[in-house]
């Protein structure tokens, strides 16, 4: 138990480290950085498929798709939606939008527990509940005081919910999937990459061979972390280490120089409070 905790806790942090990347790799814009990492995370990923020996899942993608054609519909709506949330990653930080994306990062577990209960029945306790209230309360007081919410929020919040619900439901949800997803999302990447001057790139940014390096590094070991820690622990147990990586979203935002809309205050309270009442709803569970 111990490692797979030690195994997600970095695997997470990780990934929220990576959301500093977008500052490190300037000059480069949101579809270049969105370009590169595509490149330098697909060896990443089919090294832990060799090691965690998940090749037999691209077997069975195969056959599901034989008996099932419209299958690959659904794969590339979940392409769509990988090729999206990368480039939304790190496009946002140097947009102003960091912290909105890591609004929909708190709201992205909230919103599973939801589509759990309506796609797959599953079981709902009192305080389950009371955190969906929660959030809702926090949703429906920024619509009344700003209007609106952010689209980067909502694009974070809701798309990996429902890329995640597709992929159990159709029982797919393995790395091979994501794999293939890649390759998919890989001619978009390579385009926009075709687009950079990178002898103009290396002028303004002397170490960016170096941070592109380190964010391949960087990811990979994360993807290889979390499916280290996704064999040794429970599922909620998980899902509640998983909070690890917005708060430091959150925490890297605030450190470069964004800043939250008063609108936004009684949203992130909500969340927070739904996510601890999430945690020990887990926590109650698992003992």
């Amino acid at each position: 138990m111990l490692k797979g905790i030690l195994a997600s806790l970095s695997a997470n942090l990780l990934f929220g480290i990576v959301y500093y990347f977008a500052i490190l790799l300037r000059p480069l814009d949101g579809e270049a950085m969105f370009g590169f990492r595509i490149v330098v995370v697909i060896p990443f990923i089919l090294l832990a498929i060799i090691l965690f020996k998940q090749h037999k899942h691209f077997y069975g993608l195969l056959q599901k798709i034989r008996e099932n054609p419209p299958l690959v519909l659904v794969i590339l709506l979940l392409a769509f939606n990988t090729g999206v949330q990368l480039w939304l990653f790190l496009w946002a930080p140097n947009q102003g939008q960091a912290l909105q994306v890591s609004i929909g990062y708190l709201l992205l577990p909230i919103v599973a527990v939801a589509l759990g209960k309506i796609v797959f029945k599953e079981q709902f306790t009192r305080l389950k509940w009371l955190s969906l209230g929660f959030a809702v309360i926090g949703v429906g007081s920024s619509l009344v005081t700003s209007g609106a919410i952010s689209w980067a929020t909502w694009v974070a919040g809701l798309g990996y919910p429902i890329y995640i619900t597709l992929r159990r439901y159709f029982q797919i949800n393995n790395l091979a999937t994501f794999f293939v997803e890649l390759v998919l999302v890989l001619p978009f990447a390579l385009y926009y990459l075709s687009q950079v001057e990178m002898s103009q790139v290396v002028i303004e940014n002397p170490n960016i061979y170096f941070y592109l390096a380190l964010l391949g590094l960087v990811s990979g070991s994360a993807f290889i972390l979390y499916i280290a820690s996704s064999n040794l622990l429970p599922i909620n147990v998980l899902g509640l280490l998983g909070y690890v990586e917005p708060l430091v979203m959150l925490l890297i935002s605030f450190a470069i120089g964004e800043t939250l809309d008063s609108s936004s205050y009684i949203l992130m309270v909500c969340l927070l409070v739904s996510i601890g009442l999430l945690s020990w709803d887990s926590f109650r569970e698992r003992k």
